[in-house]
């Protein structure tokens, strides 16, 4: 794990619940809160591998539960299972497609509050489930379907910005023959 992309993950992690702690608006105009973290756990999962996808599945998870209403922990476990079933198939999926970064972030952003809510039922708590909890389902889910190619744009601008780029030309021609030794 590179120490450099290890902070920029963290980093938006945090600014990605204190935004959804913050900005009231869609709560207010639409009645959801909306959820970053699974497609940041998407791009994650596909950028770096198992590694972060705990530092944002553990660290995303704590901050959120602490700032909702749910106990503490419960958002770690879907979080971890969504990152670690696309960490563990990364080498198959295409990366750079749009329609797998925007497939794969419908998925996990469908996948996390439905296994969130399996353990809040387990845990024996009472979740306030109606009729518009489907309503706010799927445009949480709409929602980090859209936003998940705009975290791999993102963290592409900061890699370009921050990182060594190889030099792409040889000072060689390619057809150039070298001849050792003595003649």
């Amino acid at each position: 794990m590179n120490w450099f992309n290890s902070i920029i993950v963290l980093a938006a992690t945090f600014l990605v619940v204190f935004f959804a702690a913050v900005f009231n608006a869609p709560r207010a105009w639409l009645g959801v809160q909306i959820d970053f973290l699974p497609s940041l756990l998407v791009c994650a999962a596909l950028n770096y591998g198992l590694g972060h996808v705990t530092l944002v599945a553990v660290a995303g998870g704590l901050l959120f539960d602490s700032l909702s209403a749910n106990p503490l922990g419960v958002s770690m476990l879907p979080l971890f299972l969504a990152g670690f079933v696309i960490a563990r198939y990364r080498s198959l999926i295409l990366r750079e497609s749009l329609f797998a970064q925007v497939t794969l972030g419908l998925g996990a952003s469908a996948a996390v509050p439905v296994l969130t809510l399996l353990l809040l039922l387990n845990a024996e708590t009472q979740p306030l489930v109606s009729w518009f909890s489907l309503w706010q389902w799927v445009f949480t889910t709409a929602v980090g379907a859209a936003v998940t190619p705009l975290w791999f744009w993102f963290f592409d601008r900061v890699h370009r910005a921050v990182n060594y780029r190889p030099w792409g030309e040889v000072t060689f021609r390619p057809d150039r023959e070298i001849k050792r030794g003595r003649q």
